[in-house]
């Protein structure tokens, strides 16, 4: 860990200039803790906006709820909600208005099937959450993003949410390998500046780290923002220590 350079955490200096907005300087990776509407029309140097925003749905993160209160089974499976405790997302409770994001050249949004009347046609990627024989059984099968650009729909199956019930820092996390498929799709180049305007718990930034993007990352909620601060920091000092790939 000691070789990860040294971070900064600003205020005064952000542009918002204000104690509710902060942003932290990691190597190839900046953060803010702020309204992501107000602060993406200051960055510069942004290639690509990947991420997975509020739906608008009003999201019942207490997933304890389909324990059928049998607390041997929350014991051994956890009740879903990993270290949110249940609590609600941030917007979620209002329409998702995708237009902000949709100028840049390339960008994916997950959740689109829920604002899907107010995107222009494109791509479809689609996330699948479980094998075959689980179709159907429980929930949703599958997660679905909308890509600027084309008109196919491609698929990628990952299924390493499913063991982290209980250690998932994020109740809409996303797995890391998905969040770069994601930005593969995409055509997102080594070395260009990926930005999620909703970071959640940072898998979208630890994708760039680990594809050798760069990326930008903005949290409201100041929870999400420190457990994202903490993942993010742990990825960096680990690949500096075994691949020297982050400096």
């Amino acid at each position: 860990m000691d070789h990860c350079p040294p971070s900064t955490l600003t205020s005064e200096n952000s542009p918002l200039g204000s104690d509710s907005m902060r942003r932290l300087v990691l190597p190839g990776v900046e953060l803010y803790l702020g309204d992501c509407l107000e602060i993406a029309p200051t960055l510069q140097g942004v290639d690509a906006v990947i991420s997975d925003p509020p739906y608008g749905m009003k999201l019942d993160t207490d997933n304890s709820r389909f324990s059928g209160g049998n607390t041997a089974s929350v014991a051994r499976r956890g009740n879903g909600i990993g270290t949110g405790k249940g609590k609600g997302i941030i917007d979620d409770d209002k329409p998702f208005d995708p237009s902000p994001w949709l100028a840049w050249e390339k960008v994916v949004l997950f959740g689109s099937n829920h604002f899907g009347a107010r995107l222009p046609v494109g791509t479809k990627l689609i996330w699948i959450k479980r094998l075959d024989d689980a179709f159907g059984s429980f929930l949703s099968d599958a997660e679905e993003a909308w890509m600027k650009g084309g008109h196919g729909i491609y698929c990628k199956r990952d299924l390493t949410m499913n063991a982290e019930a209980n250690t998932r820092q994020h109740p809409c996390q996303k797995p890391v390998p998905l969040m770069a498929w994601c930005m593969d799709k995409a055509k997102v180049p080594e070395g260009a500046t990926v930005l999620d305007p909703y970071m959640g718990s940072g898998s979208t930034i630890i994708a760039a780290i680990r594809t050798g993007r760069k990326a930008i990352g903005i949290e409201k909620d100041p929870e999400h923002f420190k457990n994202a601060v903490e993942r993010i920091k742990r990825e960096l000092a680990q690949g500096d220590l075994f691949l020297g790939q982050n400096s």
